[in-house]
């Protein structure tokens, strides 16, 4: 039985289906100011809903959450742990949340879900036979372990003065410019590492096991071997060479630890009040990526590196074509 939700047609099953995606109009061309300021500042955009949200969170964790910054000057478990475990508490809350919202309370049904089946609760791919745990130790051992060393190592150097430290009061439109611009960086360095994971020997021993998620959810956003741990967090280094603050650093590494969780959310749209669908962002993009592998190695498409080097999936018949061809092609050269 069918209804229509805001001009939706959505069941608990599977009537609805998604938008096909379109390229940012920030690299499109010819450049259209209109189109360029309504992507920045509308909803969905640039900054809504996600990055305003991570933008808001880095600077309460700078002021509220990070140890001084004089205290780092030498290693100690007092202030490492600090930032440790408000990383893991930062991880359960937001992973947590939305796999508990979607997917243990199921507040919305399959209503705007791309998955076919929920993530799988039992199966001998995955360590304790269940997808979920599987993916959590992955996320906590791994991930939030070297997401915190990247972080406390780069604190360190800023307190030591090892790495360029960007003052507010000599350089504040530089300051907020770097800021504002941090998304793109991370998603063109996502799509280079990711690419770099697709490679046959990387990909079988390496990307392989965060490709034993098919049917995503929340928690295998982070579900990665250690080595592919290593180059995702990677971006953080650009700040070791770039001049920066403190919490340029806490921005990247923290939206890049967080943002996989809502990446594989498995949903589109979040329900609300049973009436009003709003948009969570380009979630089709990266789910897209899982279904056919071979496509939409960028976060979300912000930076449109899979159009210019020809890996991007729209989500329409005539992309499944190509990368069907693609496969032929690639098994005939094989």
């Amino acid at each position: 039985m069918s209804s229509e939700i805001d001009g939706y047609k959505v069941n608990d099953e599977t009537e609805w289906s998604p938008a096909l995606i379109t390229t940012p109009p920030l690299f499109s061309w010819p450049l259209r100011p209109f189109l360029i300021l309504k992507y920045l500042f509308g909803y969905p955009g640039y900054f809504l809903p996600r990055n305003i949200c991570y933008m808001a969170l880095a600077l309460v964790t700078w002021f509220f959450l990070t140890p001084n910054l004089e205290s780092m000057e030498t290693f100690n478990v007092e202030w490492v742990s600090v930032i440790y475990f408000r990383n893991l508490a930062f991880m359960f809350l937001v992973f947590g949340g939305w796999h508990f919202r979607f997917y243990i309370l199921k507040a919305q049904g399959k209503r705007f879900s791309f998955n076919k089946r929920s993530p799988q609760a039992k199966h001998r791919r995955f360590l304790f036979g269940d997808q979920v745990y599987d993916n959590m130790l992955y996320s906590v051992l791994g991930g939030c372990t070297i997401w915190t060393t990247y972080e406390v190592i780069t604190m360190w150097a800023f307190a030591n003065n090892l790495i360029p430290f960007l003052d507010w009061d000599t350089s504040p439109i530089w300051f907020i410019i770097l800021f504002l611009v941090i998304p793109l960086f991370r998603d063109a360095h996502f799509y280079v590492v990711h690419r770099i994971l697709h490679i046959r020997f990387l990909y079988k021993h390496v990307h392989a096991l965060h490709h034993k998620n098919v049917d995503i959810g929340p928690w295998s956003g982070l579900a990665m071997h250690p080595f592919e741990h290593l180059l995702y967090f990677s971006g953080i280094l650009v700040h070791w060479l770039v001049l920066s603050h403190p919490i340029h650093a806490i921005l990247h590494v923290q939206a890049t630890g967080l943002t996989p969780a809502l990446g594989h959310l498995g949903f589109d749209k979040y329900l609300f009040a049973e009436k009003k669908p709003l948009t969570l962002g380009q979630r089709y993009f990266h789910y897209l990526h899982h279904k056919y592998f071979e496509c939409n190695y960028g976060g979300d498409g912000t930076v449109p590196m899979d159009k210019w080097f020809g890996s991007f999936h729209d989500g329409s018949e005539e992309s499944n074509k190509l990368i069907l061809e693609r496969r032929k092609k690639a098994r005939i050269g094989a």
